[in-house]
């Protein structure tokens, strides 16, 4: 299956470059994952837990990055094996470009495949499901970078950056300090 969307990024090209390359970044935006270790030059190992339709399962997998002309564009290439319940992996083509003001416009394609039990629920709820994933994934990395409008609106972040203490929009305020 196939996706593209194109979203702004109040923030510069930069900012929102190092974000993409951060692993901390990297496992708040990436919707159930539990773990994520390595690096942009080795790639990332990473689990993730998710439900897709009736079928629950954790996916243990890499995350690579690859065709990186910085801070331009990037491909991320990832698989998982979730035991009895399959594999999913995929790619997500990402275009970034300086739109001026401080605000970046963030291209992405992604292109998904999945097998084993997973394949077995249907198209329509695996693309519906890649599709919610691939959204969640960018619309928190928007979040990471740029924040709400109204920092004391802001939501907590989760997991180990709440026990940090830092709202959403944290990557943003930690790279500018």
């Amino acid at each position: 299956m196939h996706m593209s969307d194109t979203r702004e990024i109040k923030a510069p090209r930069e900012v929102v470059w190092a974000a993409i390359l951060d692993p901390e970044v990297l496992k708040q935006c990436v919707p159930g994952c539990t773990e994520m270790t390595g690096s942009p030059e080795e790639g990332f190992e990473a689990t993730v837990v998710q439900k897709v339709g009736p079928v629950k399962a954790t996916f243990k997998g890499q995350v690579a990055l690859s065709n990186r002309n910085e801070p331009e564009s990037l491909t991320l290439s990832g698989e998982g094996k979730g035991g009895a319940a399959g594999f999913a992996k995929g790619g997500a083509d990402v275009t970034l470009t300086d739109k001026g003001d401080g605000i970046t416009e963030l291209h992405y394609e992604v292109e998904a495949k999945v097998g084993g039990k997973l394949a077995q629920l249907g198209s329509r709820i695996i693309d519906g499901f890649a599709k919610k994933m691939a959204d969640q994934f960018f619309t928190n990395l928007q979040d990471a970078v740029e924040g709400p409008a109204d920092p004391d609106a802001a939501p907590e972040a989760e997991g180990e950056a709440a026990e940090e203490g830092k709202k959403k929009g944290w990557f943003k305020r930690m790279v500018s300090n």
